[in-house]
């Protein structure tokens, strides 16, 4: 006889509310989704610094004159990007990466506003529960705003590229966000399950790794680390790079060192497939086939950001692997999150 846990859903009694509430989160989510693949795309083509104010309010209309297209670009002549790296430049050139920057402010943008918009609706309508629900939402967002200026004012005076510490932050905030909303989603959604006494310790281990690893590839992004060393599975003709030594760990500046950060890249992957088998073995034991969709799904998208991880670096760092291992990494932290939840049901007799 079965043991069924079913998540207790407070809005259970408004099925219209439910449906209203997840259509909206799950546009969100597409929207998130949307914009973390534009920023990786924008910061792969050095698009990032292209527009050197924030224009928090008038920055949504671009430039429609060729004097405007000139004021912009006479802008980007003014910082380093341009006077140390990009000094052949051409305007039309200057277009292109301004395109990508601002079309990735105009989805913030876009986000902010179906953040809060249907958040007034929902709390007018429904009482102020909504806010207190669904508020830390917008917080978020609003960070996040704050976040990418600080990141790109990183990148205006004494640098050529912006500093990878910020993009860091930049790019967790955004998978964080992704992740909040998703549980929103999760919240809502009625689900049942077999009983199990599994231990989710282990999935919030394998989920922090998750982050942790996030943090550590924003860091190769940003140092450009994966263009260091073009070869697997050694870095050059030894496992530790031969440029570095091991005494540098001991060093504060250690995450200023793009070799050591890619080392720290492909050792950190290691250690997560090592724990996913360890939770495959555990699921496989528990015999739960609700298990199997979450656990199929890790998996196989946890293999595939191997492989595409092992790409990017052969390759040079294409600009067609590395998106495509920052997009798989959103179905990875998606899954584990799924998986996660569902094994924080409380038996129902």
């Amino acid at each position: 006889m079965n043991n069924y846990y079913i998540y207790p859903c407070m809005y259970s009694q408004n099925s219209n509310l439910n449906l209203q509430l997840k259509i909206w989160l799950l546009t969100l989510i597409g929207l998130v989704i949307l914009i973390i693949l534009v920023g990786g795309l924008t910061r792969l083509t050095d698009s990032g610094l292209s527009i050197t104010t924030w224009e928090l309010f008038v920055g949504f209309v671009p430039p429609l004159t060729n004097g405007k297209w000139i004021d912009y670009f006479e802008l980007y002549k003014t910082i380093p990007e341009f006077s140390e790296q990009n000094y052949n430049m051409t305007l039309n050139e200057f277009k292109v990466i301004f395109w990508w920057e601002w079309g990735h402010r105009q989805l913030g943008r876009l986000i902010g506003l179906s953040v809060l918009l249907p958040l007034i609706f929902f709390t007018i309508k429904n009482g102020l529960w909504i806010f207190k629900r669904y508020g830390l939402i917008f917080i978020l967002v609003c960070f996040q705003g704050f976040i990418g200026w600080y990141m790109v004012s990183s990148g205006l005076i004494d640098r050529v590229d912006v500093s990878h510490y910020r993009l860091s932050l930049h790019l967790v905030t955004a998978f964080i966000i992704l992740s909040v909303i998703f549980w929103k989603f999760l919240e809502l959604t009625r689900i049942q399950s077999q009983y199990v006494s599994f231990n989710i310790n282990l999935i919030k281990l394998f989920l922090f790794l998750l982050f942790l690893q996030l943090i550590i590839g924003a860091f190769v992004s940003g140092m450009d680390a994966g263009k260091v060393y073009n070869t697997w599975p050694l870095m050059g003709s030894s496992y530790f790079p031969d440029d570095s030594q091991f005494i540098e760990f001991l060093n504060i500046k250690v995450f200023d060192n793009p070799s050591i950060v890619q080392f720290i890249h492909r050792n950190l992957a290691y250690l997560i497939v090592g724990i996913y088998f360890y939770i495959l073995f555990f699921s496989i034991k528990e015999r739960n086939k609700n298990f199997r969709i979450p656990i199929i799904m890790i998996g196989v998208s946890l293999f595939l950001q191997v492989v595409l991880g092992i790409l990017t670096i052969l390759s040079g760092v294409k600009i067609f692997y590395a998106s495509l291992h920052q997009i798989n990494s959103i179905l990875i932290i998606l899954s584990t999150l799924y998986f996660l939840y569902i094994s924080k049901y409380r038996k129902i007799n």
